[in-house]
């Protein structure tokens, strides 16, 4: 045993009962309330404490009068012209356009056998969940499988021609950005 160790329970006792005082004092106590037969006359205070409470009603009032005319009523219309007004247009730039549906190639199998080849893609039965849509020579579809998150797939070229971009949950790449057409891009991007 450590020769503080020795000193430690004399310690802890000391501080223990050094924290032991005078009992704390009792809590005041509110004033007696008047009896509930409402002894004390309206307006005098108690000899405890408040005054009890009132009810206000306010003084009567007179209800006011009036005379109406009884002769012909004459109308006069005034017509305001007012300038057109035009609402102020904002240029905050234009909105993205996005790429329309392919017409011929690529086509769904073939953007689907494209995805399959790729190492980023797991392996199952995929589908085409939305596109393909084109632009410029490049396509961009979402395929998916059941129980997975969707993938998006950038591809260029048609038929035998067709090459994988990239493929993804995100397939927002540095390529994309720089070489795709605006409609792909605003769908890979989302600007």
């Amino acid at each position: 045993m450590s020769p503080r160790t020795r000193l430690l329970a004399p310690a802890v006792g000391l501080l223990i009962l050094s924290a032991c005082g005078a009992p704390p004092e009792a809590l005041p106590t509110s004033p007696p309330l008047p009896p509930a037969g409402g002894s004390v006359s309206p307006g005098s205070v108690p000899a405890g404490g408040l005054a009890p409470p009132s009810i206000y009603s306010p003084p009567p009032m007179a209800t006011p009068t009036y005379t109406y005319p009884t002769g012909p009523v004459t109308t006069t219309t005034t017509t305001i012209t007012r300038p057109a007004t035009t609402l102020p247009t904002t240029t905050a730039g234009p909105a993205p356009s996005y790429a329309p549906r392919c017409t011929g190639e690529p086509t769904g199998p073939q953007i689907v056998a494209l995805a399959k080849s790729s190492p980023a893609v797991p392996d199952g039965n995929l589908a085409v969940l939305d596109g393909p849509y084109c632009a410029g020579g490049w396509s961009f579809t979402t395929v998916g499988m059941t129980g997975e998150e969707p993938l998006s797939v950038v591809a260029t070229g048609t038929g035998t021609a067709l090459e994988l971009v990239t493929a993804g949950t995100d397939v927002c790449n540095p390529t994309v950005k720089a070489r795709a057409p605006a409609g792909i891009r605003a769908m890979a991007c989302g600007s």
